[in-house]
């Protein structure tokens, strides 16, 4: 099975935004399975999660996923500074929804500039 670097989607080929985006979403997927505390659900949330962020990445969504890693990478150290370990997860949460609002406003400033 070739990986690719690129975006988009070749017939029968897996490329690695397609990877990054199960794993990344795999993984917030299994955070809120833990969360909701329900046996079986961390493994059904994390299989959602993982094909949701596999078709994202099907579409090319690496900058998505980027700013979804940085903002929560963020967001859960301020939250971690400012009210201790515990509310980690909730400013990481919040933090990835802010980054990919600050990642929306920067294409929108970028194709501003480029009209003008």
């Amino acid at each position: 099975m070739p990986f690719r670097s690129t975006g988009g989607c070749e017939r029968g080929r897996v490329t690695l935004d397609m990877l990054f985006g199960a794993a990344l979403f795999g993984a917030v997927g299994a955070a809120i399975g833990y969360y909701l505390g329900v046996t079986g659900s961390i493994s059904i949330a994390a299989a959602i999660g993982s094909i949701f962020g596999f078709l994202i990445g099907m579409l090319g969504g690496r900058r998505f996923f980027v700013s979804i890693i940085c903002g929560a990478l963020m967001g859960g150290v301020v939250a971690w500074l400012l009210s201790g370990r515990d509310a980690v997860p909730l400013g990481a949460a919040m933090g990835g929804c802010i980054g990919v609002q600050m990642g929306s406003l920067i294409d929108l400033w970028r194709q501003r500039e480029k009209t003008r």
